[in-house]
């Protein structure tokens, strides 16, 4: 018997542990060499493990360990094949004359659906752990509309289109499960006066960013400034030019669009804004500028990059953001997307805040929180008006940034953000 041992495989130079999110393989299944076996979850990514062999998998970890780079995943007996040839001339008889039997019985789309099904699996368009339920709930891929990048199917994919078939079979069948499954939801609601307890785990990338948010506030002098901006001219152009927009690059106009330029503009004319601080006694200047954008997704939030904003129009600014968003939310990030980053902006405001003060994205030495946009009295020239207003909030490292620094960062930005004009000019 030979056996390959697969081992967690380094990732990454900041990475030294992962958890093992999901089996992909069933324990005893054959496995074709290169074929993804299971999922990794670290610190900033889900990472598929490849089989080094073609063989039998046998499991030597569990879903949910947490495993150190090089600790034993699992086991490839490469001695088994996938489909044994040794079983004497008798047997070798009988099973090709049930082959040919059920290939007479089967009609003829049914190769072409398996052939589609193969093809489908071998051209990447479906996630492995979506094909595993494609292959267990014999479900045709072809039937399946994929939400993933180009067309890709996902597990949420898979697992909607098996709804779909049940209500299509049965419909009372599926509507007496959706009851059934409602009221077991509503029996484990917890009742009057209950004290029931439950332990869980905290996922992988929930206990990175809780150690990282612990580490900015404890080794950053971080302080907080801020102010507020009038949204009416910025919504004023939005109006009159959107559809344009949207007719001439196919994607709308947006606020972080817009908020990226602007802060990309007066970063490089404030470098110690965009440096990283580097052992404390040197400091990283950058001659470009790559925003992160925070991304909130099912299991955390994430932090991507934009490179080259100073260089980008704003729909390529849109266009990126909005590929990063569907892959942060698919779980298909690469460690490569998620690298780098010299300033970050977060926008609180989509979910109704009002204020916040925004935690450093370490290393980085500022983030820009955005909020809500309120219609607000204000004085303008001496007479009172309502304004769409946002508060604007500027966490920064005062190691390194001076208070009046941040202050004239963000009063710049503001003046961006009330007169856009000088921010399509470049003046």
């Amino acid at each position: 018997m030979s056996i390959v041992e697969m081992r967690v495989p380094t990732i990454g130079e900041s990475i030294t542990e992962v958890t093992l999110s999901s089996w992909l393989k069933e324990n005893g299944e054959f496995v074709k060499m290169d074929e993804a076996i299971c999922e990794f979850e670290s610190d900033k990514a889900t990472l598929e493990f490849p089989a080094e062999a073609s063989g039998k998998l046998i499991y030597v970890a569990s879903e949910g360990d947490d495993l150190e780079i090089g600790a034993l995943v699992a086991k490839i007996d490469t001695s088994v094949a996938e489909e044994s040839s040794d079983s004497g001339g008798d047997a070798d008889q009988k099973s090709k004359q049930a082959s040919e039997a059920t290939k007479e019985s089967k009609p003829a789309d049914t190769n072409e659906k398996t052939e589609s099904s193969e093809k489908t699996y071998a051209s990447g368009y479906a996630s492995p752990a979506a094909a595993k339920i494609i292959r267990e709930n014999d479900l045709d891929p072809e039937n399946i509309s994929g939400t993933g990048k180009d067309g890709r199917i996902t597990k949420e994919d898979a697992i909607k289109a098996i709804d779909n078939q049940s209500q299509q079979q049965d419909p009372i069948k599926a509507e007496t499960k959706k009851q059934s499954e409602s009221t077991s939801v509503q029996a484990t609601r917890p009742v009057a006066f209950s004290r029931n307890d439950r332990t869980e785990k905290l996922s992988r990338m929930r206990r990175t960013i809780a150690s990282r948010l612990v580490s900015a506030k404890n080794n950053t002098a971080m302080l907080t400034t801020f102010n507020e901006a009038d949204m009416s001219s910025i919504m004023k152009l939005r109006k009159s030019y959107q559809d344009k927009f949207v007719e001439k690059y196919g994607i709308k106009l947006g606020f972080m669009s817009i908020f990226a330029k602007a802060c990309a503009k007066v970063l490089m004319e404030m470098p110690m804004v965009n440096a990283t601080l580097e052992d404390e006694s040197h400091v990283i200047y950058h001659d470009y500028v790559d925003i992160s954008i925070a991304i909130s997704t099912p299991t955390g939030l994430v932090v991507p990059p934009v490179h080259n904003v100073e260089s980008l129009h704003f729909a390529d600014i849109e266009l990126k953001i909005k590929e990063l968003a569907e892959k942060a939310r698919n779980g298909d990030l690469s460690l490569d997307e998620m690298k780098g980053g010299t300033f970050t902006i977060t926008n609180g405001g989509i979910f109704g805040s009002m204020m916040s003060t925004p935690i450093l994205n370490q290393p980085q030495s500022a983030i820009l929180g955005m909020h809500n946009i309120v219609e607000r009295p204000v004085a303008i020239n001496g007479a009172v008006e309502i304004r769409p207003m946002m508060y604007l909030a500027l966490s920064y490292d005062h190691r390194i940034i001076d208070g009046s620094t941040s202050v004239t960062f963000l009063v710049k930005v503001k003046e961006l953000l009330e007169d856009p004009v000088k921010l399509l000019m470049d003046i």
